[in-house]
């Protein structure tokens, strides 16, 4: 178990950034990654800044936004909006560049109003690909109403079990991402799989055998059996099933 507070923190004048394993200046050499995750950083950005463009190489990021819009531009020609709903992946391969910044300007307070001062919050979460050196990617497809029915929706996944309900792909045939938004009550059963990430992206659950997870907790389990995650009051959660790990 992994509690929020317990995690890696970037706080700058534009930027506050959770992350769960080790990132950046930040290094744990007991907590690097878990399964083929190497990272999961919870990113909230003030409107007007943003990420300058910077390179990728060898990964595929997943991007899930939570509240407000973020721009996405990148070397491969693509450009836009990604919201809540709209699964995002990112193949840096060879090499590519890219920038995500919040699609709202800089915050301007008059005497009359307030406007344009929402933040954009995200979690971003890259994992190993299957091999090196593949073509630059891109893909994104929104899944607001599959989400909407209930149940863990697949989000991104290399898997052929989840081929025919993946909403993008990524290339890591061990590897699927599932969200889930749960209403006071409601419960979803993780994967049964070797490796199990579950991060409770908003609100409060409780996890079968480990009790309450908060905002910001999250639970790193091997060979998972299908615990019930219930929501109190609504929540939303990501889950990662992997089926291996780096070692292969």
């Amino acid at each position: 178990m992994q509690r929020n507070g317990e995690r890696f923190a970037t706080r700058l004048g534009w930027l506050d950034s959770k992350h769960s394993f080790s990132f950046g200046p930040h290094y744990d050499p007991g907590n690097t990654h878990f399964g083929l995750l190497l990272v999961s950083n919870d990113d909230v950005v003030a409107p007007g800044t943003g990420f300058e463009t910077h390179p990728h190489r060898d990964m595929e990021i997943v991007t899930w936004v939570l509240d407000g819009g973020l721009v996405h531009q990148d070397s491969i020609g693509h450009n836009g909006v990604i919201y809540p709903g709209l699964a995002q992946r990112m193949s840096a391969g060879t090499g590519i560049l890219h920038s995500e910044k919040n699609d709202r300007p800089t915050s301007v307070i008059t005497p009359d109003a307030v406007r344009d001062i929402t933040p954009v919050h995200f979690v971003q979460m890259w994992v190993a690909p299957d091999e090196s050196r593949i073509e630059p990617g891109y893909e994104q497809l929104d899944i607001t109403d599959e989400l909407s029915r209930g149940g863990l929706v697949t989000v991104a996944s290399g898997m052929e079990r989840h081929r025919s309900e993946s909403a993008i792909r990524i290339r890591q045939k061990n590897a699927a991402l599932f969200a889930a938004r749960l209403a006071d009550g409601e419960s979803v059963v993780l994967p049964t799989a070797p490796y199990v990430h579950l991060y409770v992206a908003r609100g409060v659950v409780d996890l079968e055998g480990a009790g309450r997870l908060d905002t910001g907790d999250a639970a790193r389990i091997t060979a998972a059996e299908g615990q019930q995650v219930t929501a109190s009051g609504d929540a939303e959660v990501l889950v990662w099933e992997m089926r291996a790990d780096l070692t292969g």
